[in-house]
């Protein structure tokens, strides 16, 4: 096989041929068809996730064919398209597993920070934690939906009720969750970068009510607010935007340090609240909704060997949508 390798942090990931992998027992190996460039791939290869394993191979929004299986697999077949995310296994004892809150589980496995991931041609992963994928998309169009989506849905969910909802920064999953909140019947009001006029138009062509700047004020106040952007600024800013009794959703695994603020930003029953990884039942609500909403994700792809051209553009803001890697043939 061969791979992306991060061997040390700060570095530049190297593509390498690789011994085969071979999945062991509840395990499927896949032959990678699409792998999406997520925001959490650049916190594991810059060290703001702390102690990934070491080399390792990135990626976590995995689209691929089942080209081997474990002992005790007997749910999918050979040949089936699965999809296979940022959590990749939990150990079904500790308390929050056992509670059904398996996305907080004391001793997980994370694909593509723990375990390797997606940027290769080939991944194991725990059969458990790889979801059925439709056949009538292309797998570059289904990546995204693997992270971007599925956090995305989840942050969408401790939305609540919301009507009016801002989403800060609008990359892969805002342009994602932007479809998904509007199919539900929300207002939507999109938040970027200063003087970012190409996401605000991205927005506004997905359907957004407003776009504009994270710096000024909605023209209406927000039932609730979900933060993609890694930026701790954002919440007291979001906080200003939402009514009372709203809620900021902080949606990222990593985000820059919150600043201080005064109370009253907080006070009227105003809550901040944190989204973390997935659950298997996330995965199989929101798969189903978007190919029943019929979400589309704006892609922009790239050969397997040209992983850190794909990160650099993430890093710089360079992308309209999301980044997916082809692994060869392309």
């Amino acid at each position: 096989m061969f791979g992306m390798v991060l061997h040390t942090i700060g570095t530049p990931l190297v593509f390498e041929e690789l011994p085969d992998p071979f999945p062991g027992p509840g395990e499927l190996r896949v032959r990678v068809e699409a792998c999406g460039v997520c925001r959490t791939d650049l916190h594991v290869v810059d060290g703001e996730l702390p102690d990934p394993k070491l080399p390792i191979i990135p990626g976590h929004e995995i689209v691929g064919r089942i080209d081997a299986l474990g002992p005790g697999v007997d749910n999918l077949k050979i040949g089936e398209r699965v999809g296979i995310p940022w959590l990749g296994a939990t150990c079904g004892v500790c308390p929050y597993c056992a509670s059904q809150r398996e996305n907080l589980c004391d001793r997980p496995v994370f694909t593509g920070y723990t375990r390797n991931g997606g940027y290769a041609t080939h991944a194991i992963a725990n059969a458990r934690y790889a979801f059925p994928l439709r056949e009538d998309s292309k797998a570059a169009a289904l990546a995204p939906l693997l992270c971007a989506g599925l956090i995305g849905w989840r942050s969408l969910r401790f939305a609540g009720n919301a009507k009016t909802l801002g989403l800060y920064g609008f990359g892969a999953a805002a342009h994602i969750i932007v479809q998904a909140a509007l199919k539900q019947g929300r207002r939507v009001f999109a938040f970027t970068r200063q003087g970012d006029t190409a996401s605000q138009a991205f927005a506004l062509r997905l359907g957004a009510a407003w776009a504009g700047s994270s710096a000024e004020p909605p023209p209406e106040l927000l039932d609730a607010a979900i933060i993609y952007a890694p930026v701790g600024e954002l919440v007291p800013a979001a906080l200003a935007a939402v009514r009372k009794g709203g809620v900021v959703v902080c949606a990222g695994i990593h985000m820059s340090d919150i600043p201080s603020f005064p109370y009253r930003l907080l006070w009227e029953e105003r809550q901040i609240i944190s989204v973390a990884n997935l659950t298997r039942r996330d995965g199989l609500e929101f798969l189903a909704f978007a190919t029943e909403a019929g979400i589309e994700t704006q892609i922009t792809t790239y050969p397997l060997d040209q992983a850190n051209s794909a990160l650099a553009d993430l890093r710089a803001g360079r992308l309209e949508g999301a980044a997916v890697l082809l692994p060869p043939p392309y």
